[in-house]
């Protein structure tokens, strides 16, 4: 799914898309506010989502290959977050939706679970 969609879908503010970010593409997402949490279970061109409004966030998703990070409950980015992101080219969303409802709705839409865990629910097992 195209990063744009996914603005739609949480009725997201783009804050910063560098050049070209409007085709990138995102097929995993993770929710943390830890970013050892996205260091453990990354996956390439993912999304991730959380609460953290801190430059750490943006060094983290550079480092793991993330295609954006969406901050959720209404938080406001400081402007060294948003330096951070200009100098890395990391798209950044906003939206006022909990990271719970942020997470159904993308799952919902056919984003996998970065941890993989997804895969139970798909398979008809249970957790």
């Amino acid at each position: 799914m195209k990063i744009l969609q996914i603005l739609k879908l949480l009725n997201a503010e783009a804050v910063f898309m560098p050049p070209g970010s409007d085709e990138y593409e995102i097929e995993y997402s993770g929710a943390a506010d830890l970013m050892s949490d996205f260091l453990a279970f990354s996956r390439e061109h993912m999304l991730l989502i959380t609460g953290l409004t801190s430059p750490q966030t943006i060094t983290t998703a550079a480092v793991i290959g993330a295609n954006g990070v969406i901050f959720v409950r209404g938080k406001e980015i400081p402007p060294e977050v948003l330096k951070t992101a200009q100098e890395l080219d990391i798209p950044i969303l906003k939206t006022s939706i909990s990271m719970y409802i942020a997470c159904a709705i993308l799952y919902k839409n056919g984003i996998k679970d970065a941890m993989g865990t997804d895969r139970f629910l798909d398979n008809g097992d249970t957790l």
